[in-house]
């Protein structure tokens, strides 16, 4: 992970969950931290462990990735220290309800959307320009096995994942030329607080997600983005599709009894 120390690694949806474990993993590779979410207070909670695994140092700053104009005034007005992104980590992502399409709340589908597709495309819109005018950089973004394969009652959380690996791929292709390089990590089933986002705090609904099978930790996800963060400048891993040994894909779960 030597080739990673010094850089400056900025990670959207920091505060929890895959964000905040990868955060961690970076930080033991002695990079520069550039952490956005929607609640700073809980971004402020994790600066002195990051500091004390190995951060040379921490940002961090309160930012929703599905407000374009705070996106654009926030990522440009951004401290000249702190501009030179080398690495983007768009993690940043939820998932609202588990209800059939035409049964549900449009609300759903527009915060959806806007996080997980509008959000990935002005962060990314921000920062890539200046990966490709210093002639370094890379964009990792966060797909799901979702993306591949549909799920009832998970219509558009799954276009939206589907989204993302087609705007990497698409980016990928745009960057021909340049050495900026771009990678989408799809995990399968994780253990975060993503379902109790998706059930708006249902906890006992959320916990039957994992009932009876071993999912992936948040710390699993973060080793696969390390992992291709990490490869020589010549090499880019495009696509990285992880699950447990109890996921085959997003329907086939080895559920034990």
């Amino acid at each position: 992970m030597k080739n990673l120390a010094g850089k400056i690694v900025f990670i959207t949806g920091a505060s929890s969950g895959i964000g905040r474990a990868t955060a961690h993993a970076f930080a033991e590779a002695g990079v520069r931290l550039l952490l956005c979410a929607r609640r700073l207070d809980k971004l402020t909670e994790i600066e002195a462990g990051l500091k004390a695994a190995g951060a040379l140092a921490v940002h961090s700053f309160e930012l929703d990735v599905s407000n374009r104009k705070a996106v654009e005034s926030t990522l440009g007005a951004l401290p000249a220290e702190w501009a030179a992104v080398d690495v983007l980590v768009n993690n940043a992502g939820l998932s609202r309800g588990l209800n059939k399409l035409y049964e549900d709340d449009p609300d759903n589908w527009e915060e959806m959307i806007d996080t997980n597709v509008k959000g990935l495309l002005y962060v990314t819109r921000a920062i890539v320009p200046g990966m490709v005018a210093r002639q370094r950089g890379h964009v990792i973004s966060l797909g799901s096995t979702a993306g591949h394969l549909t799920y009832a009652g998970g219509a558009v959380y799954c276009a939206t994942k589907a989204a993302e690996n087609v705007i990497s791929e698409g980016l990928k292709i745009d960057l021909m030329g340049t050495p900026v390089r771009v990678t989408s990590i799809d995990p399968g089933m994780v253990e975060t607080n993503f379902s109790e986002v998706r059930f708006r705090g249902d906890t006992e609904k959320a916990a039957k997600v994992y009932q009876n099978i071993t999912p992936l930790q948040p710390e699993d996800v973060a080793d696969a983005i390390i992992w291709a963060a990490s490869r020589p400048a010549h090499v880019n891993v495009h696509n990285l599709l992880l699950t447990s040994i109890d996921q085959a894909n997003s329907m086939v779960l080895n559920r034990r009894s």
